[in-house]
């Protein structure tokens, strides 16, 4: 996932208020309190070093809000510059001066929105759910500013005399479109009122994301007796020790929950008990309490579908999707429920084969049945697994050692597509002493960008795994890309490796796609840079990036005993690849299940969405009418904890992952017909689509690559679908 901030329009989406009343919202930053964190603050000038990465160890808590405060006030004085300026508008004094404005602002936030989702305190949370409507204002007043639409308005209506180059017009474009979707063009009264619901969905996602926070740290299994914890490796058992240490529970073992409703520790754990307390856990999260997640939803979809119908559109899947790849949300569902009957037929298949499984282990023991349940799955698939491909996880996981991963598989693939290379700089300041930054090399040996990783799972760190950008690169600001990559891998305990599920090797690649697709841009805007594309394109390069993680050249070069150095067998690598179709069913079936959630979501009207005590029968009635509800495989996300849509920016935007994995699977398909890791390949790809950010609509730029328009035939065989 990338975890943008996107610049201008996204996360707190639309914009106004005339600049004297947003003086009273942003109060004056030497207020008493503030003035003494002025001098010394850290976030209020550029950073002096290199690339501008944060200086970490100079940042404190309380330098953020009058950062904040300050940036905020920056970016009002030069946007009312720019609407006021008695010359006519022109291309430069208007939509240059705008890609200009608010530089302290995107600074603070790229750097506080980072680390408030990996490195959360309640002192973090209190300044986010403080500036939360804040910032939503803040982009009123600049979106929903009359006199500045209609400079905007009348240079798009005379581009075509403009004559600009192609990515001017683009950014030209991107702009009137932000200004009509953010409600430009509606009456005083109406954004008056939109303005209100801005600022409440900005402080119920805060809100939402806070309590899933609490909740999944608070779910957190607690196991007293080491025999419960049969099936898990040393390594395991260490990071386990280690988690229930750090909460100060003494000869216990914790079990952390992940954001993903399965929890990958149930396919190694033995104590049947023991697997559904955890999977309890997981599914309970956000249900009650004061974590209590069904009231803030059910707000967010009406307040997001009162703002839509205020904007004129029949719904927000209608008005989020427009601005994407798939257009219209008709579109989205199309794609999904296409694979739905064959994702589903194989689940039911691969569920048979696992009963038969367990009938087949109770005769021998001469003990009763029993019916296979969510908990169960992935215990007895990996049996399943092992026994049709002969191995393991624990087999393979001493080949997986997370340097090698990262030294010999995702940067030597990346070296070999791209020339890039990677300097350890040890000289940087990072938060955390785990932390790693890499200064990343051109092939012609010139600085191109940071890469900072920030790998293992702690207290306070968002769930799941994501990129993000402290700095995007842009030649107009002359900037370039500060980018970090965060996982959740469980950290064991000092002077133990760090062993890797395939899965964990997989979301490495991933993430590093997003990774790449910032680091690589070469655009001159900043609001076209990188990853600052819709989610349903922003997914491409990262899911591409996975299909080197099972490349057998990559694989042979990254897969080594941490021990003896000795390469995986090839026998044993071919069963691992082989394996990576496996379980498609199930994969495919979860993920389909929560994409087609968020729609039936977001495709209501504000009068249609139930009351919080509903939403599980809501659920259950949505995945019925999809053809997903099938009991052993829950989505992904149930609603309660689905970050991605109530709180980023996925909403009615879940099913990118698979829209955008249709690119993905047809650029497999390409890069093999013509050569497979070669840098020909990888610097055609680098020039026509990782660099070029949003210089042109997302379609556009997959068929200045591919030739066509996109076919869904690779990505069914990939998942090993292709059979149904």
């Amino acid at each position: 996932m990338a975890g943008r901030m996107q610049r201008y329009f996204g996360s707190w989406v639309q914009m106004r208020m005339v600049f004297a009343t947003l003086l009273a919202i942003v109060p004056v930053v030497c207020a008493q309190g503030a003035t003494t964190a002025m001098p010394d603050n850290p976030l209020l000038q550029p950073s002096t070093l290199p690339y501008q990465m944060p200086p970490f160890d100079r940042i404190r808590v309380s330098d953020y809000a009058p950062a904040f405060q300050a940036g905020m006030r920056e970016q009002l004085r030069e946007v009312a510059a720019i609407a006021h300026d008695p010359r006519p508008a022109d291309f430069q004094n208007t939509i240059v001066a705008l890609e200009r404005s608010g530089q302290l602002l995107h600074r603070v936030s790229f750097i506080f929105d980072e680390r408030n989702s990996n490195s959360s305190t309640p002192e973090m949370e209190a300044i986010d759910t403080e500036f939360a409507p804040r910032r939503s204002a803040h982009q009123d007043a600049i979106y929903l500013d009359h006199a500045l639409w209609l400079r905007v308005d009348a240079l798009y209506t005379k581009r075509a005399s403009l004559k600009l180059d192609p990515e001017s017009a683009q950014v030209l474009s991107r702009w009137h479109a932000r200004f009509v979707r953010a409600g430009a063009r509606l009456g005083a009264a109406d954004q008056a009122r939109l303005r209100e619901l801005n600022a409440k969905i900005a402080t119920l996602t805060t809100q939402f994301g806070q309590n899933v926070l609490k909740a999944t740290a608070a779910g957190a299994v607690a196991v007293d007796k080491l025999a419960d914890l049969d099936g898990l490796s040393p390594a395991q058992v260490s990071a386990a020790a280690e988690a229930a240490r750090a909460r100060g529970l003494k000869g216990q073992w914790l079990i952390a929950l992940e954001n993903t409703t399965q929890q990958s520790v149930l396919g190694q754990l033995t104590n049947r008990a023991l697997r559904e307390r955890i999977y309890r856990a997981s599914v309970q999260r956000c249900l009650g309490g004061d974590a209590d997640n069904r009231p803030v939803l059910t707000d967010i979809v009406r307040v997001r579908a009162e703002r839509a119908a205020l904007l004129g559109y029949p719904s927000h899947a209608a008005y989020m999707i427009e601005d994407e790849s798939a257009e219209t949300p008709a579109a989205a569902r199309d794609l999904l429920t296409q694979v739905v009957p064959a994702a589903v037929r194989r689940a039911r298949a691969e569920a048979a084969e696992q009963q038969k499984l367990i009938d087949a282990q109770a005769a021998a023991r001469g003990t009763a049945s029993f019916t296979l349940q969510p908990w169960d799955w992935s215990f007895y698939s990996e049996q399943v697994r092992k026994a049709r491909y002969d191995f393991d996880a624990a087999q393979v996981a001493p080949y997986f050692e997370l340097n090698q991963v990262v030294r010999d598989g995702v940067f030597y693939a990346a070296h070999e597509l791209y020339g890039l290379t990677f300097k350890e700089r040890k000289d940087l300041p990072v938060y955390r002493p785990d932390v790693r930054v890499f200064e990343v090399f051109d092939a012609d040996g010139k600085g191109l960008a940071l890469f900072i990783a920030d790998y293992f799972a702690r207290d306070g760190k968002q769930g799941g795994a994501w990129m993000n950008a402290y700095v995007e690169q842009s030649r107009l600001l002359g900037l370039q890309a500060v980018v970090s990559n965060n996982l959740n891998i469980p950290k064991p305990a000092a002077g133990q490796p760090v062993l890797l599920s395939f899965d964990e090797v997989t979301a490495l690649f991933h993430e590093f796609g997003h990774a790449l697709h910032g680091m690589l841009s070469d655009v001159e805007y900043p609001s076209l840079s990188g990853t600052e594309t819709p989610p349903d394109f922003v997914e491409y390069p990262s899911q591409y990036n996975e299909m080197w993680a099972r490349e057998p050249r990559v694989v042979a070069h990254y897969a080594h005993h941490y021990q003896t150095g000795e390469p995986m067998p090839p026998a044993l690598l071919a069963r691992v690849l082989a394996a990576q179709q496996f379980d498609a069913g199930y994969a495919t079936t979860e993920y389909l299940a929560a994409a087609l959630l968020d729609l039936s979501w977001y495709e209501l009207r504000a009068a249609q969405v139930p009351a919080p005590a509903e939403v599980p029968a809501f659920e259950t009635t949505a995945l019925k009418v999809a053809g997903v509800d099938y009991a052993l495989v829950p989505p992904r996300y149930h609603s309660a904890y689905f970050h991605h849509i109530f709180d980023d920016d996925y909403s009615a935007g879940y099913y990118a992952y698979f829209w955008s994995e249709v690119f993905a699977r047809d650029t497999g398909a390409w890069l093999h017909a013509h050569g497979g890791l070669t840098r020909a390949n990888g610097d055609y790809l680098r020039k026509t689509v990782l660099s070029r950010g949003r210089t042109a609509e997302p379609l556009q730029l997959f068929r200045n690559f591919y030739g066509r328009g996109p076919q869904i035939g690779p990505l069914l065989e990939y998942r090993g679908l292709t059979g149904d």
